[in-house]
């Protein structure tokens, strides 16, 4: 399916046309001429590596997800706030890092963040408007009429932008034909979608189309032999890579951490009673039990009646509490939670054996979650509001074996980037 990855090439290719264009017009209104070759050629370079970092800080807030792309107020927010961000980058390349020495272009930042910003704002609104009412690629017709498949098709009526089609009869145009996992153990309809295949449509089951549309697996439509097909292969290269990956970048994040770690405790000390540091057991890889740490940011006696789920406006929090629950700062101690093996940066959440016991007995498949060390940040994290409930759990798994499925060093990398987004939403 790769309807979203051309729109998403197209994008790139328009905003590197938009920046390029906008550079020019820069340094003619700038210079009173159109530029010669040795001023091009002087900008191009340094205002390239700007760009280059333009596109990153685009991609964390998902700025290039044609799913969340419309004509909204939500968009014109965002590309504002992203447009000053990107000011102020520019602004930290050219004086922080001397890769030429001299050259500190003031001026024509400021008049190309203007251009860029204004002329980028109107290319993006057109692409979106296109998005929203060109012609669909994909024709799609879903056969069946499972809550998966109502979940699908209420989707695609509210998002145009997807790029899908729908119809309802193969007497329509289609090129695209969505099936249940299941209809493919039918050897009559196998036969019939074979002969789809001759006539040039493509055939995908009901479980791929839902995963490249949600980013998560349906558990209602699995069944045993999927998990087997999906879930067995390793990543050869990035396998031994990681663990040495995370070691590193732990150390090196413990190191930046030490002072505000001395100040937050200091503050916990002063504030309320109990434990500097709680420690909490967990469930991690291959099911076994380890010993998480955080800064406390709970009662001493928050726990007096016994395990129970936390929630976002838990009145067991407390006042500092909240703050570093908001900021994520009470989870700089399971750094050391990564240097010793039990955590990496990436993965589904570990959660406490009572609640693990109970959520096996009230969500299939749940266990899988255990195949991978658990993480700082997972997938489900990312799409999902905090958890509170087996409604919640049933919910994250479906991201988390997303997560399994398509366990990549670029997923890793894509996650931890975009936690960095959503804590910048949060503390915005």
């Amino acid at each position: 399916m790769y309807t979203g990855k051309l729109r998403q090439i197209l994008l790139i290719i328009g905003d590197l046309g938009v920046f390029y264009a906008s550079l020019v017009i820069t340094l003619t209104i700038r210079y009173q001429q159109l530029p010669n070759l040795q001023l091009q050629q002087e900008h191009l370079n340094s205002f390239s590596l700007v760009f280059l970092i333009w596109l990153v800080v685009f991609y964390i807030n998902d700025l290039y997800s044609i799913r969340k792309l419309k004509n909204n107020f939500e968009f014109n927010k965002k590309w504002g706030v992203v447009t000053l961000i990107n000011f102020g980058l520019a602004i930290g390349v050219f004086y922080f890092l001397p890769f030429t020495p001299g050259f500190t272009p003031k001026t024509n930042l400021l008049i190309l963040s203007f251009i860029f910003g204004v002329a980028g704002f109107i290319w993006r609104r057109f692409f979106n408007r296109i998005l929203m009412t060109g012609e669909q690629e994909y024709k799609v017709l879903i056969i069946g009429e499972s809550p998966v498949a109502q979940e699908i098709i209420s989707h695609i009526n509210h998002n145009p932008q997807l790029g899908y089609q729908l119809k309802y009869s193969m007497d329509d145009e289609v090129n695209l034909i969505v099936v249940p996992t299941h209809i493919k153990k039918d050897s009559d309809a196998a036969k019939r979608i074979y002969q789809d295949l001759i006539r040039g449509i493509e055939v995908m089951d009901l479980t791929t189309f839902y995963s490249s549309i949600f980013l998560k697996v349906p558990l209602a439509e699995l069944e045993e032999v999927w998990f087997i097909e999906n879930l067995t292969r390793k990543n050869k290269i990035y396998d031994p890579l990681k663990r040495p990956m995370e070691i590193l970048m732990a150390v090196v994040l413990f190191a930046a951490f030490i002072v505000p770690a001395l100040v937050i405790s200091l503050l916990i000390k002063s504030t309320s009673r109990g434990p500097l540091v709680y420690k909490q057991t967990r469930i991690g890889r291959n099911e076994k039990k380890f010993t998480i740490y955080k800064f406390r940011s709970m009662r001493e006696d928050a726990e007096k009646n016994g395990p129970q789920w936390s929630s976002e406006d838990d009145p067991r929090i407390t006042a500092l509490g909240k703050f570093l629950r908001w900021t994520h700062l009470d989870e700089i101690p399971q750094l050391i939670n990564i240097i010793k093996g039990d955590l990496s940066f990436v993965g589904p959440r570990p959660e406490r054996p009572e609640f693990v016991q109970e959520l096996k007995k009230n969500v299939p498949y749940y266990d899988l979650r255990h195949l991978v060390r658990p993480g700082l940040t997972g997938w489900a994290q990312l799409h999902y509001r905090y958890g509170s409930s087996i409604e919640d759990a049933y919910q994250k798994l479906q991201y988390d074996i997303y997560y399994l499925k398509n366990y990549s060093f670029w997923l890793d990398l894509s996650v931890m980037i975009k936690t960095i987004r959503l804590i910048y939403e949060k503390n915005s």
